[in-house]
């Protein structure tokens, strides 16, 4: 089977390096923006500040060949699925978190675990009870 993702924009965070980017997301982190195509501007309709979204994203410098990893966090072996970490087969990153300002395609919220310039793979209103903290 396959799948086709087309990048509705970007992410523009401070982090540069892999090494710069933190372990996971902060929702008290520093501002990121969600920089929407031009094209897609619609598609923001009825979006409002304070709301919770699930932002997905795409891991591009991920190594998509690892299997098991050690966990950051124990350092037991696990397989990529019982893990948060970026390396997967299927890189696709996760995050829960309020939307703090819109302007025009430009969505900001705090604290992305992710590279400036990751691929943004869509903005879903989130589901009460979710939490990907």
């Amino acid at each position: 089977m396959q799948a086709t993702i087309e990048s509705i924009g970007h992410i523009k965070t401070p982090y540069e390096t892999l090494e710069d980017c933190p372990r996971n997301i902060d929702p008290q982190g520093p501002p990121c923006k969600l920089i929407i195509r031009d094209d897609l501007r619609d598609g923001l309709m009825g979006l409002v500040l304070g709301q919770m979204i699930l932002i997905l994203y795409w891991l591009d410098q991920a190594d998509r060949a690892v299997i098991l990893q050690n966990s950051r966090r124990t350092g037991a072996l696990a397989g990529i699925f019982a893990l948060r970490t970026p390396n997967r087969y299927n890189p696709i990153g996760a995050a829960v978190l309020p939307i703090e300002a819109i302007d025009g395609c430009v969505i900001t919220v705090r604290g992305l675990d992710c590279l400036s310039g990751t691929p943004l793979i869509d903005i879903k209103p989130a589901m009460a009870g979710e939490s990907l903290t």
